[in-house]
């Protein structure tokens, strides 16, 4: 049973990989080449839903969001969007927000 000549190669590059790094450093090769596609994941993951990045950025602000209500993590988020929030109810908050984030909106655009 010969080998094909694609599976020389594949043997040749493993000999190589071997002689080039020994073998103590290949699983710390791969232990890098697992966390790059851990942060390519989560870089991709950001990128398809920027407001999940959003909510876990502001979760990670202090205080943590186990110590606030949600009254105010609302209330912190949107001044963080520029938005005041003095006088107004939870709703109109609300609906401040979604207005500023929506894809329309020529304040998003510009910034």
């Amino acid at each position: 049973m010969a080998l094909d000549p694609l599976e020389w190669i594949v043997i040749g590059v493993i000999v190589v990989v071997i002689f080039l790094w020994g073998p103590a450093k290949i699983p710390e090769l791969a232990r890098s080449l697992g966390r790059a596609k851990k942060e390519f994941d989560n870089a991709k993951k950001e990128i398809e839903n920027p407001s999940g990045a959003l909510l876990q950025a502001a979760s990670q602000a202090s205080p943590g969001p186990a110590q606030m209500s949600a009254d105010d993590m609302l209330i912190q988020t949107a001044k963080r969007m520029g938005i005041t929030t003095e006088g107004k109810t939870r709703e109109q908050i609300t609906n401040e927000m979604v207005a500023k984030t929506a894809p329309g909106n020529q304040e998003t655009q510009t910034q």
